[in-house]
């Protein structure tokens, strides 16, 4: 009986982290690019989208067509809003300061880049 408790833990957690994927990736999808650029203006302090050149923070030109971050996480919805939501390496977190919107609108914009 442990064992099935077990296996039945095991499938939610899958299943719960898929879905989290998934809404990741369908919020992307339901972005709009033109309001991520317009919300992108406060990233672009640290960021370019032109150059491959660094600011504060890398570049994010082609980021999309890259294969990992600089984290050495593979480049997907669900890892750049974490990186979005949980900063790091100097980044603040912006859980708290963008929408759910914003976000998805941002990710729209990055992958017009």
């Amino acid at each position: 009986m442990k064992r099935l408790t077990f296996t039945s833990l095991s499938a939610m957690l899958v299943c719960a982290s898929l879905s989290a994927g998934i809404s990741a990736a369908q919020s992307a999808s339901k972005g709009d690019a033109a309001k991520g650029k317009e919300t992108f203006e406060q990233c672009a302090m640290c960021h370019n989208v032109d150059t491959d050149e660094k600011k504060m923070g890398p570049s994010l030109k082609g980021l999309f067509k890259r294969k990992t971050l600089q984290s050495g996480k593979p480049v997907n919805d669900a890892n750049v809003l974490d990186q979005i939501n949980n900063g790091g390496n100097g980044m603040p977190p912006y859980k708290d300061m963008l929408s759910a919107d914003e976000k998805a609108n941002v990710l729209a914009y990055l992958h017009t880049l």
